[in-house]
């Protein structure tokens, strides 16, 4: 039978439950243990498709297609799994789901009330990803004290009941304050928290207590003592310089161990070797760089919460430090991209949807194509590429008709039929169409052509990256744009879906449709974020180099 552990956040919310779970769940894998992650959020919406990234951050996609919490980008991240729709469930999703069988007549003229009906569907939906899996580890969004969370909250306190005491865990993630001015360390919004918890019929079995100072012995034994646990399971979180230091610091806590003792699990030491490998990388790197990232959602870093990791990940693979630089776009259509631009050593325009700030990309966009500064563009990031190269190398009067419906040439467009790989059919679409109907999600194949920036970063022609947008590339425009030296470098299998554009003679000008960042791990960085921050490397290095001579000398001791 499956184990199930429960990660619950007080206090205050942005503690970072996600990154505890992801932590655990990679502390777990390392000692030999089958481990999935799922993530339980208390908000309304079906899914985060139609949230605003300034809400809640970055809409994460799967494989399948789903529209998810940012939290399972980490999950991905830390663990081996790869996630799905039945990894991430919302409040609108399980009464969605028992208003449906309700009107289908599953209740047979029952009174559905949330208790049963409301916490057995959400039993439902953890149990369901349990199959083949040593340990469950299931996140409950929000704080402890809020009225939207106590369904998910009721249902984990009833699956003790349901599969035996032995079986699950619950770890509460607090804060531990520290006040300045009187010099202490206050624990009292840690017991109270746990005093909340407590009431609705949860006794945590570990508290993570987040801080930025280590926990003195006493202050761990004042914690246990008022909330009715052993010393060794107040475990101190602190703050740490790097995300992927986290497995590191819980190990040394002693968590992973904690766990196996509860469990009666493999009592094995961990191999954590990965991971001091990557920190070591991230803290003490050969080579820097900075990396612009222009975008409309600059505001709130989480609305690029993959592509903040996936361009560490790149740094990784090139043993290299990469410092971004936030950008919005909408101040380079007011001020021009040279006061912005000029010092970087790679742009990035990342996804989106709307008008705003658009012009400002495609200014940017420009500076990188003629002061041949590497550049990477990502599912509205290739689009914009694509309507600069056209109006300013082709000398169309181009756009998007997601901006402007009129446009004189629609490089970028509403493509009405196309043949759906994930459904096996044509599918029909248009302006008024069902804005989800419209949109592609998920995994689709692309085809790699010889000869291509994008093949020697892959070393595949064939491949398969996750999809979340609505408008493509006009192929009515290939003819013209491939004469003026666009390169159209990937392709849907039948040729009719252009995924990946590059410009030749330049260092390193890419565009992919898809979304890269969201396969992209610390292990295993995503082969073009690593062939992205290789050309930035490189074209730093070409600009400067004394570089390399100041670094072969540090190596000899000079």
């Amino acid at each position: 039978m499956s184990k199930y552990i429960f990660v619950t956040g007080g206090v205050v919310s942005a503690l970072g439950k996600g990154i505890a779970a992801a932590a655990t769940g990679a502390l777990l894998e390392a000692k030999g243990l089958k481990v999935t992650l799922q993530k339980l959020d208390p908000y309304i919406n079906v899914d985060p498709g139609t949230l605003s990234p300034f809400q809640h951050g970055e809409v994460y996609v799967t494989d399948d297609g789903a529209e998810t919490d940012l939290d399972l980008g980490h999950y991905e991240r830390f663990t081996s799994i790869r996630t799905s729709q039945a990894n991430n469930f919302t409040t609108g999703k399980i009464y969605y789901n028992v208003i449906t069988k309700e009107r289908r007549g599953d209740y047979l003229g029952e009174t559905v009330q949330v208790i049963p009906h409301i916490t057995d569907e959400i039993k439902r939906a953890i149990k369901s990803v349990s199959d083949g899996y040593d340990v469950v580890i299931v996140e409950i969004g929000g704080t402890i004290g809020d009225i939207e969370s106590l369904p998910f909250l009721e249902a984990i306190r009833q699956i003790r009941y349901d599969v035996g005491r032995e079986n699950v865990l619950y770890i509460h993630l607090t804060l531990i304050p520290y006040i300045k001015t009187a010099g202490e360390i206050k624990t009292k919004p840690t017991q109270h928290s746990v005093k909340e918890i407590r009431g609705i019929g949860i006794q945590p079995d570990i508290i993570l207590c987040r801080t930025e100072w280590p926990l003195p012995p006493d202050v761990k034994k004042k914690i246990a003592i008022h909330c009715n646990l052993d010393v060794d399971a107040v475990i101190a979180a602190r703050d740490v310089d790097t995300i992927y230091e986290v497995p590191l610091m819980l190990h040394y806590e002693g968590l992973d161990h904690l766990i196996s003792k509860k469990f009666n699990l493999n009592p094995i030491e961990p191999d954590l070797s990965p991971w001091k490998d990557i920190v070591r990388k991230i803290k003490e790197p050969k080579n820097e760089v900075t990396i612009a990232i222009v975008g409309k959602y600059t505001g709130l870093k989480d609305s690029y919460k993959s592509l903040m990791e996936a361009l560490i990940h790149g740094g990784i693979a090139n043993d290299a430090r990469v410092n971004l630089q936030w950008i919005d776009s909408e101040e380079i259509e007011v001020h021009g991209p040279e006061r912005f631009l000029s010092e970087v050593d790679g742009i990035l325009v990342p996804g989106g949807f709307g008008y705003r700030g658009i012009e400002g990309k495609v200014k940017a966009i420009k500076f990188a194509r003629e002061k041949k500064i590497p550049y990477f563009g990502i599912c509205l990031g290739m689009q914009c590429a694509v309507i600069e190269f056209a109006r300013n190398v082709c000398g169309l009067s181009a756009n998007s008709t997601e901006f402007d419906l009129n446009t004189k040439d629609p490089v970028i467009y509403l493509m009405e039929r196309w043949y759906d790989y994930k459904k096996e059919g044509v599918e029909v679409r248009s302006e008024s169409s069902h804005k989800g109907g419209t949109m592609r999600l998920g995994a689709y194949p692309c085809v790699l052509k010889e000869g291509t920036n994008a093949l020697k970063a892959y070393g595949n022609k064939e491949l398969s990256e996750r999809h979340r947008h609505r408008y493509e590339f006009n192929n009515a425009y290939r003819g013209i744009l491939t004469r003026h030296g666009l390169k159209i470098s990937g392709l849907s299998p039948d040729g009719e879906l252009v995924e990946m554009i590059e410009i030749e003679d330049h260092p390193w000008f890419v565009g992919c449709q898809f979304h890269p960042e969201f396969k992209s791990r610390p292990t295993d960085p995503h082969p073009l974020f690593r062939a992205f921050i290789e050309a930035s490397v490189r074209e730093k290095r070409s600009l400067f180099p004394s570089l390399e001579i100041e670094d072969e000398e540090k190596r000899r001791g000079i």
